[in-house]
């Protein structure tokens, strides 16, 4: 029984990164290019490696039944968290401000004033 429990935690965990992961990279294809550099931080194009390659390395990383039973170091998804945390806690609020959409939508209100 402990040894179920802590296989599902593993799982989890691995899980837990890939989509971390994923969210970062999805949000990094949302911000235009101009944002990272107006903001101080490594171009777009760098971020998209980091991440591209963080979700891959957190893919191979989940363990099976979800995942492919491939001798892969699942050490390497600790490196991937590190990647997407970094992204989302640093990178993203940096850029925030220079990545908003202009105008209002039926919910917003315009940000042209009266």
């Amino acid at each position: 029984m402990i040894g179920t429990l802590q296989g599902l935690l593993f799982l989890a965990f691995y899980v837990a990164i890939f989509v971390m992961s994923a969210w970062a990279a999805i949000d990094l294809m949302r911000r235009p290019p101009t944002a990272f550099t107006q903001g101080g931080k490594l171009t777009k194009g760098k971020w998209g490696g980091i991440l591209g390659i963080a979700v891959l390395v957190s893919f191979l990383s989940i363990p099976p039944p979800l995942g492919l039973p491939l001798p892969f170091p699942r050490f390497l998804a600790l490196l991937a968290a590190v990647a997407a945390i970094v992204y989302l806690v640093d990178v993203k609020p940096a850029i925030a401000p220079y990545s908003r959409r202009r105008g209002g939508g039926p919910n917003r209100p315009s940000s042209s004033g009266w």
